[in-house]
C-alpha cells in the first residue's frame, strides 16, 4: 500500500493550475485597464476610485483603508485630502477612540462610487454567456478560493 501523500497544487501545479491561473491573470488585467479607465472618466485616480468602494462598507479607520490597499498610510492621507477637497469623504472622530478618524464616503462620494461601479462592463457581457447556475457555481468557486486565502484583500 502506497503511503505517500498525494502532490498538492501548491507543491506542483498541473497544466490546467497554470492555465487556470494565467487565465485569473488576464482578467485581473482586463479589470484594472478598465477600473482606471472608468475613475479617469470621472476625473479619479484609480486609488482614489478604490477608496470610495472600500468605503461603501461603510466609513473605516485610514489605517485600516491603508492595510486593505497595501500601501502607506501617508498616501492614504494625500488620497483622502484630494476626496475630501472634492467633497467625496469626510473625516470624522471615531466615538470609542477619538485619537482614530474614521473616513466616510458622502452621499456625493456615494454616487461616484456606485456610477463607476455600474460602469464597469467588462465581466458583463462574457457572464452573459454563462447560465444562472454556471454564474452561481462560479461565484461560489471564486468564494472558495478567496475564503482559502490569506492576505489584506481576503
Amino acid at each position: 500500500m502506497d503511503t505517500q501523500p498525494a502532490p498538492t497544487v501548491a507543491s506542483q501545479p498541473d497544466e490546467i493550475t497554470r492555465e487556470v491561473v494565467d487565465l485569473m491573470a488576464n482578467l485581473v488585467g482586463l479589470f484594472h485597464r478598465e477600473y482606471e479607465e472608468a475613475a479617469a472618466a470621472r476625473s479619479l485616480t484609480g486609488a482614489q476610485a478604490k477608496v470610495l468602494a472600500l468605503l461603501r462598507r461603510g466609513p473605516m479607520p485610514m489605517r485600516h483603508i491603508a492595510q486593505t490597499l497595501s500601501c502607506e498610510p501617508s498616501n492614504i492621507t494625500g488620497i483622502v485630502d484630494r476626496l475630501e477637497s472634492r467633497g467625496f469623504v469626510t473625516r470624522e472622530a471615531d466615538r470609542q477612540d477619538r485619537r482614530v478618524k474614521l473616513v466616510a464616503a458622502t452621499q456625493t462620494g456615494a454616487a461616484a462610487s456606485e456610477e463607476l461601479r455600474e460602469s464597469l462592463n467588462f465581466a458583463r457581457e462574457p457572464l452573459a454567456a454563462l447560465g444562472p447556475e454556471e454564474r452561481t457555481m462560479l461565484r461560489d468557486l471564486l468564494r472558495r478560493m478567496l475564503a482559502g486565502a490569506s492576505g489584506p484583500g481576503a
